[in-house]
Formats: structure tokens, sequence, C-alpha cells
């Protein structure tokens, strides 16, 4: 995030698309409904009618896959209407010109063919953005898991600054994160293009910094995606460990993912419970819980806090630090000569400009959000206030592009995926809490009571759905939630693994998967 949770309730205008936040991060959700209260206005752009949407002060039901089309269409309006920050724009980014010159074609009658939404709310959406004194935009997987993803998180980039709606109090970009600590393992390097601290594996200098620090060879190549690997699997690639992650539950086209882990020669997961992914292991090696567990947690808001042990831990279970160290020095690697978590922070502190001013008995009070450059900073709660790291912030000129697949006579419904309040990713963890069925029994089919009678389905009955990829059982739920002709559900349960539908197409920057978007055909079971 470029600012603070705590800078939630301060906007006059919160613009969040892509996000399903009183589900997902229904603390942090909180502090919107707080802003709203207090007279600011909200804006969601949701294909489903969800709680956040339902709360919306203008509600833009767009088609699933079309954010950059309502996107592009946004900047053409605050162009057109004279509502960018010339102030603004001058002083801190290049481009402008030429990126007015890009959208002058994208009007809202064009978005609102691809959008499904009328042209008059895009235009109202965007003057109420391009008007506000402070603009804020928050976001989530809804935008990221698409082949533009990219664009997507682009697109937004432009709208902020074109209004100078960045920088200061309760404005921003703020992607709020998927998992816990997922923002504190990019800072440790767990991205296949860089270091630590976001530093490029390509340049020569972070190669030479690396190479004199842990004593070893480094090269200028990037490291394989996940996408990538599992490609290789059996063929280029060998061996694999997984960390934390029920990666056949959770990855796109399951059959493919199976048949790559099946390929490995040997496979290690590292994890708390003998999950899907686990069982096709050749070794599990069992991890410490969080509660069990002296470390480190980079939050969504960059803010840097320690995690301290509270119960001990539990049979042969060890912390995951110290797992990896122990293979890595039974394979004959040198420099895993950590004794603590707290080496290993230190050590991260040391080389990642973003945590050069911290170190374990500065982070005990969890009050710092990087960048800490110095031991004298105070942490920065609100990014670029003073200006881009880098410069000046660029224009991005994106264009619309369809979904890897679109909607046919074959499979005429789209399904999007997402998560609920009761469950925590795969229900890895909350699904083994006792009386969780209470509030979710299983996984369901949200669809539209006209589609409900136009298939011929039954509520609370089991139905079909199929993709190019594989088929899944489902029960139906009749709910408004979901428009005509989009269904809706999540990958919580491993008795309907939804992922054996998805998985058409992969964003060719950061090779996230669409998971957001997949044609699927809905029908009836058979009787007998």
């Amino acid at each position: 995030m470029s600012n603070p949770l705590a800078d939630m309730d301060k906007p006059d205008v919160m613009f969040c698309i892509g996000t399903n936040m009183t589900e997902t991060h229904p603390v942090a959700a909180l502090r919107l409904k707080k802003a709203q209260v207090q007279g600011g206005t909200l804006i969601v752009a949701d294909p489903r009618l969800t709680p956040l949407a339902r709360r919306a002060d203008l509600h833009l039901p767009i088609r699933v896959g079309s954010d950059t089309a309502l996107l592009l269409a946004m900047t053409h309006v605050i162009a057109r209407d004279d509502l960018v920050d010339r102030s603004f724009t001058a002083e801190r980014t290049t481009g402008l010109e030429e990126f007015i010159e890009h959208v002058r074609d994208f009007s809202p009658e064009w978005a609102a063919g691809i959008c499904e939404v009328p042209a008059e709310d895009i235009e109202a959406a965007a003057r109420i953005y391009g008007q506000a004194e402070r603009g804020a935009i928050y976001y989530t997987l809804g935008i990221t898991e698409h082949i533009c993803g990219v664009d997507n998180v682009k697109s937004l980039c432009n709208l902020a600054l074109m209004t100078g709606h960045i920088g200061r109090e309760g404005t921003g970009i703020n992607p709020m994160r998927g998992q816990n600590n997922i923002q504190g393992a990019g800072d440790c390097g767990a991205i296949p293009n860089n270091y630590p601290g976001f530093q490029p594996v390509d340049d020569p200098a972070h190669q030479d910094k690396f190479e004199r620090l842990w004593g070893t060879r480094v090269d200028l190549e990037r490291g394989m995606t996940k996408v990538t690997a599992l490609e290789r699997c059996g063929e280029s690639v060998f061996g694999m460990v997984i960390n934390g992650e029920n990666t056949l539950l959770s990855d796109p086209d399951r059959a493919h993912c199976q048949h790559a882990l099946e390929s490995l020669d040997h496979l290690i997961v590292i994890d708390l419970f003998l999950t899907e992914t686990a069982k096709l292991a050749h070794v599990v090696l069992p991890a410490t819980a969080w509660a069990e567990t002296d470390g480190v947690c980079t939050n969504t808001e960059r803010r840097v806090q320690r995690l301290r042990a509270a119960v001990p831990a539990q049979g042969e279970a060890m912390p995951d630090w110290w797992i990896i160290t122990q293979i890595a020095k039974r394979l004959g690697f040198e420099g895993f000569d950590y004794e603590s978590a707290e080496d290993v922070f230190n050590e991260l502190c040391q080389v990642s400009p973003l945590y050069n001013g911290l170190d374990w008995d500065r982070i005990d009070n969890s009050e710092y959000h990087w960048p800490v450059p110095d031991k004298d900073h105070p942490g920065t709660p609100r990014l670029h206030e003073d200006g881009f790291v880098n410069g000046r912030g660029i224009f991005s000129c994106t264009t619309y592009r369809d979904p890897a697949e679109t909607i046919n006579d074959e499979y005429p419904l789209w399904l999007t995926t997402g998560r609920r309040l009761q469950s925590y990713h795969t229900h890895t963890q909350t699904g083994r809490a006792g009386g969780m069925e209470y509030f979710l029994p299983g996984e369901s089919l949200e669809i539209h009571p006209d589609d409900v009678t136009r298939l011929g389905l039954t509520d609370g009955e089991a139905c079909r759905m199929s993709s190019p990829r594989g088929t899944v059982d489902i029960i139906v739920k009749a709910t408004t939630k979901s428009p005509p002709g989009t269904v809706f559900t999540s990958f919580s349960f491993k008795d309907t693994p939804v992922n054996a539908l998805t998985g058409s197409g992969y964003d060719p920057t950061t090779h996230t998967a669409e998971l957001k978007v997949c044609p699927v055909r809905v029908e009836p079971i058979a009787a007998g």
C-alpha cells in the first residue's frame, strides 16, 4: 500500500475495484465504512453485488475481465473534462500529453459496450474521483489475476497520476495483500527477478554486491516463475521444495499441476498439515505454526512487525527458516549458518535498502513502515510524499484485450472465483477448526435465479460445471449477488476442486494466472 491503514478513513472518495474487502479484509474495511459515514463517497466496481458493493454510493457491475476498458474510459473523461491536476503532473510526471491523446478514443460509450455498465455511470465515477480533494484507490486479486493484470494496475496508476491522488493523506494506490506476510515474502526476495529489497537480479551492480556478501557466484539471469517451473517438471526440473502452499488446490489447471508434481524425481513439502499437495510429496517436513514461531511479518501497509512464539512447538515441528538451512547444509551449501530468526532478519536489514535502518531490536514495538534507510529515519507510513524514488511518474498507454477465453455456445457462462469470509484460502487452517462447518458447510455455486430456471437447475441440489479443462460437481445456490450470465464460487474445499476448471492464460509479465475469468457450462446432473 502506498498509504497506511490509518489513512483509510480519511478519503473524500474511495474507489474500490476488484476487491470484496468486507469479506476478505473485514477489519480494514471497517475504516472505509467509517469514511463513508463521515461523508465520503464509495465507488465499487465489481461484477457481483458483494456486501461492499451493497454499501456503495455508486456500484459499477462490470463484466468480468473488463477492468482495463472501464479505467481507460475514466481517464478519457478526466482528460476531456479538464479534471487533470496540471500542477502535480507538470512537477512530478512525464508523458501526460501523449497519454491524453492515447485515451481520446476510449469514450464511456465505447467502454459501455465492453463493460456492460451504462456510459453515464462510468462518467459519474470518473468525475467523482477526478473532482475529489482526497481520492484513494483500493484493489485486490480481482485486478491482478487476469492475463492483463499488469495493465490493470498500470491503468490505476494512470488515474492517480492524472489527478494527483498520491503522496498525500487519504489518497494513494493501495493493494490489499491476499496472504498474510505476502508483502514480507516479496521484500525478502521471494520473486524470481529480484534480490531482497526488490533489487533486480539482472543489474551487474547487484550481482557484485551479493557475490561479495554471500561468497558465491550469482548470475544475471532471472529465475523461473512457478508457471515455468511446473511446465518443466520432469524435463529440466526434477526436484522441488514447496513451502507453505497447497499448490494442487490453489493453482490453476489442477490436472496439469498434478501431472507436473508427479513427474518430479523428488518433491519436498514443508507445511503444518498433510495437504493435498503434501500427499504427493516424497518427503514432508513439519513446520511450526504462527503461534509457535519467532520471526517477522511485514503486512499490507509495509509495517515491519515482530512475531513471538506463544506456545512450544508440537511434535517434530521446526521453524521454516531452520528447515531450509538444514536442507541447504546437507546439500553442501555454505552461508547458511543462521542460529535464529534474528540472524536471518538482521541479514535482510544489511542487504535491503528498504530495511537498512532496522534491526531485530528496533522492530520490537512494530512501529516502522519501510523504507527505513538509516538508523535515524522514522519510517515511511506514506510513500511518494516528496517525490518518486526513480524520478517522475510515467503514464502507461495501456489498451483493452479480451480474456484468454471468452464465452461461446459450448461454454456460455462466465465463472469468476474469489474468497469467502468464513474460509481461509484453501481451507487448510480454518477447515480443521471445529465448528467452522456451521458457518460454511461446503462449497456452492452462486447463480442468478433467472439462470437457475433457464438451465433447469434446482436451488440446493448438485449441478455439473465444466470448462475446456475439466468438470466439477457443485451445489447450486440461487442468489442475486451474481448477475445473469455470471457464476461465482471459491476454491476452499478439496472435494470441490474448482481449479480443475481454471487456467486458460497467464499475465505475460508476472505469470499470474487468470483465475477471475473462465467460460463454463452448467447443467443438471442426470438422474442415475
